[in-house]
């Protein structure tokens, strides 16, 4: 089957066509909740300027940069960050972000967008206070690390983009009170910053010593994936393994994705806790805008919930970086390396064998939700999957898995 920028490029009026096929989609779907609290005038307007956001992204995928810089001068103009609709800020962000875009191309070369990780690791602060999606990925994933170790008086923790550590206090104080007594808990975080990793360890070194529970910390500076070989990860005999990988798009934590997966495989786990986005990294440019845009438009409605201020914090420092990342980066040619669509399918295609998660990371999900406004909803999937959406879209969704020789690191 050929790339559907090839196919558009052999259609008779490949603009007014997929224009009106993605907006046709986009209202049977998405557009429809995103738009039904606009009034009528604010309704049509949006729509137009969903419309010209199509029109750029095909002029974009057909080479034709000029035309799309012109679209996007206009749009800039009518679409702002602070408007007052979800759909108007999520064009301004798409916009913006593909403006980046034509300018790489037109230079042809790959640009990475430099990472602030203060400022980042700020807003995912705020984002983790105004919306439930990242508490949803820490305790559904501490519930199965939880489960998957217990009675193991050795427990290695490798966070794969380990940032602030959030997530692991909470773990650490039920760790402490186990009737066994606590184990004996060495993590491995990694991540971009070396001095981030360090503030990162005396807090939990802090925080571990005042439970009373042993603590070691191994900071490992870079990608997961860019790690050279296993022994890196200081894994030791007599250790239960667990690996923590939170997915996002604010930058690339990990890797080439095989790297990823062959370093995965060399640990061993006992368990692997994924929270992926449910978002396509791969594919053709159009292919990766359309999934965006019908992903951020759901984003940008269910954070349309929180207060002004933490709402834009959230929008401009989280979500906005993020669609600069899935749709800027690289120009013509992103990055050089091929992103899988879905890991899950991966996993279970590589020899992971999936976990189902439980009823008590069920359970907790569900109090999370009751802590935030109504339209959160929480499936659990055939397989074992729980997944957390906005007004039954899904956006995130949680995994474990393990690897069937594990035990030869006992």
């Amino acid at each position: 089957m050929q790339p559907q920028e090839e196919q558009l490029n052999h259609s008779g009026n490949p603009f007014s066509q997929w224009v009106e096929h993605v907006t046709k989609q986009l209202i049977d779907d998405d557009a429809a909740a995103l738009l039904s609290p606009i009034a009528t005038d604010q309704n049509d307007a949006a729509m137009g300027m969903l419309t010209a956001l199509f029109e750029c992204a095909v002029a974009i995928s057909l080479d034709n940069l000029g035309e799309a810089h012109r679209m996007l001068l206009e749009l800039s103009q009518t679409a702002s960050p602070y408007g007052p609709s979800p759909a108007e800020r999520v064009v301004a962000h798409f916009a913006k972000a593909m403006s980046s875009r034509v300018v790489n191309s037109w230079i042809g070369v790959c640009t990475p967008i430099p990472v602030d990780f203060r400022g980042v690791h700020a807003a995912f602060h705020v984002y983790n206070t105004t919306s439930p999606f990242v508490k949803f990925a820490h305790f559904t994933s501490n519930q199965a690390i939880l489960e998957a170790c217990s009675g193991h008086r050795r427990l290695h923790i490798i966070d794969v983009d380990i940032m602030q550590g959030l997530q692991w206090p909470a773990l650490f104080h039920i760790l402490a009170t186990r009737a066994e007594g606590p184990p004996h808990v060495r993590m491995t975080g990694m991540g971009a910053s070396g001095e981030l990793l360090l503030e990162t360890e005396k807090q939990l070194s802090s925080f571990a010593r005042r439970l009373g529970m042993q603590f070691e910390f191994h900071a490992v500076e870079g990608r997961f994936g860019d790690v050279a070989d296993v022994s890196a990860l200081h894994v030791r005999r007599g250790e239960a393994v667990a690996v923590h990988w939170l997915q996002h798009s604010l930058y690339d934590a990990t890797g080439p994705d095989w790297k990823t997966m062959r370093l995965l495989q060399g640990v061993g786990p006992r368990v692997v806790t994924l929270v992926e986005q449910e978002m396509s990294h791969g594919g053709s440019f159009l292919d990766r805008f359309v999934a965006s845009l019908h992903y951020y438009a759901t984003m940008f409605d269910s954070v349309g919930e929180s207060g002004e201020g933490e709402r834009h914090g959230v929008e401009q420092g989280v979500l906005q970086r993020e669609i600069n990342n899935v749709v800027a980066v690289g120009g013509p040619t992103r990055s050089g390396e091929e992103k899988w669509m879905r890991w899950r399918r991966e996993m279970a295609g590589k020899g992971f064998v999936q976990m189902g998660m439980s009823g008590n990371a069920m359970a907790q999900a569900q109090l999370i939700l009751n802590m935030f406004p109504r339209g959160y909803s929480l499936v659990q999937g055939d397989h074992g999957t729980l997944s957390l959406g906005w007004k039954d879209t899904s956006l995130y969704t949680a995994s474990a898995w393990t690897w069937p020789n594990h035990h030869h690191h006992f």
